[in-house]
């Protein structure tokens, strides 16, 4: 049994959906106390019946929702920041409101939860943050600029955070998805991937976020290794990664994306 997990109250965000809910189950697996949030309660308590852990309904799209989450959750040890809105698509499409909201969710919403978490955390000296990210905080894309922008944010905090949280035994790590084939953002939206474009699992996810908290790892990728190398090459050269992609049809596959994901924004 992992020892970092075993008994940890474990707060999941963004529990109810397809990656969430196999994160609680694994959690769960493997010792922890779950805690898990989402905005749908119907589908919350369900679960978290089912992993014997306990649900608080929350909308991380709301000022204020993460001060309230963690009152009614109580001390936590170990946080998994899940919850993300999609943000793919030409930023003409986006209402100010619409924009307001991907930031609020996928950067601002998981920020504020470190901080208020890490004050607790940094007096017991026993405690770890992940930030379940894309490889889209990696590499850019065309249409997916305020993704990109969410995604990239997150991982400069995650990167620096370890630094200020050093003296105090605070785990940072970041866990970079690819595409998920059974679940998610991407196999909601309907999207077909172009042969030799390969995928991963909820359960790959869920196995690299255990690893990652057990062995204080800063940064997994849970893709193929042509993604990889994509994400590896934005980095160092992000001219030809954009033409990689454009070889291997991202942008279609994101049109794709954001078009199945339109109602969710």
């Amino acid at each position: 049994m992992p020892k970092k997990l075993r008994g940890a109250k474990t707060l999941l965000t963004g529990a109810t959906g397809g990656i969430g809910r196999t994160l609680a189950r694994t959690l769960a697996a493997h010792g922890a106390d779950p805690v898990l949030t989402g905005r749908r309660a119907e589908l919350l308590e369900p679960l978290a019946a089912q992993v014997g852990g306990r649900a608080v309904p929350a909308d991380l799209a709301d000022r204020g929702a993460v001060e309230e989450l963690l009152a009614a959750a109580g001390e936590i040890d170990i946080v998994v920041a899940n919850a993300a809105l999609p943000a793919t698509g030409l930023l003409a499409g986006y209402s100010l409101d619409q924009v307001d909201r991907a930031l609020e969710v996928n950067l601002r919403a998981p920020v504020v939860l470190a901080k208020l978490v890490a004050e607790q955390m940094l007096a017991r000296r026993r405690a770890h943050l992940v930030f379940i990210s894309s490889l889209s905080g990696k590499t850019a894309s065309g249409q997916a600029s305020l993704y990109n922008a969410t995604k990239f944010g997150l991982r400069g905090f995650a990167l620096a955070l370890p630094e200020d949280s050093r003296p105090f035994n605070v785990g940072v790590s970041s866990v970079f998805r690819g595409y998920i084939s059974d679940a998610g953002m991407f196999a909601d939206s309907g999207a077909i991937l172009p042969p030799g474009v390969g995928a991963r699992t909820t359960d790959d996810v869920a196995r690299a976020t255990v690893r990652a908290i057990e062995r204080d790892i800063a940064e997994i990728d849970v893709a193929p290794f042509g993604l990889r190398l994509t994400a590896l090459l934005g980095g160092i050269a992000p001219r030809l990664a954009a033409a990689v992609q454009r070889h291997l049809s991202a942008e279609a596959i994101t049109e794709q994306l954001a078009e199945g994901q339109r109602t969710k924004r």
